[in-house]
């Protein structure tokens, strides 16, 4: 499913048009980056939590010509999935 289906389905789901599910679905990824900017975690019960972990440098062999490269350390946005969110699929 690609961003137009998925709107798409939201916008049925929730009686509205694809425009305002698509203006909605771009405020809730808008608002999701700009708080793990800020180095806040979120966490939506029932759902998840999404929040940002340090990776150290380190180096690494390039498979091609085995030179070794050094990969700069980086923030990395990580989400995980909620006890109950999970539960639904293992039913």
């Amino acid at each position: 499913m690609n961003k137009g289906e998925f709107v798409k389905a939201v916008a049925e789901k929730a009686n509205c048009t694809q425009k305002d599910a698509g203006i909605v679905f771009d405020a809730v990824v808008d608002t999701i980056v700009s708080v793990l900017k800020s180095g806040e975690k979120i966490q939506i019960p029932g759902f998840g939590s999404f929040e940002l972990s340090q990776k150290a440098a380190t180096t690494k062999i390039n498979p091609l010509t085995k030179e070794t490269v050094k990969v700069a350390a980086c923030r990395v946005p990580k989400f995980k999935f909620g006890k109950s969110f999970k539960a639904v699929f293992n039913d």
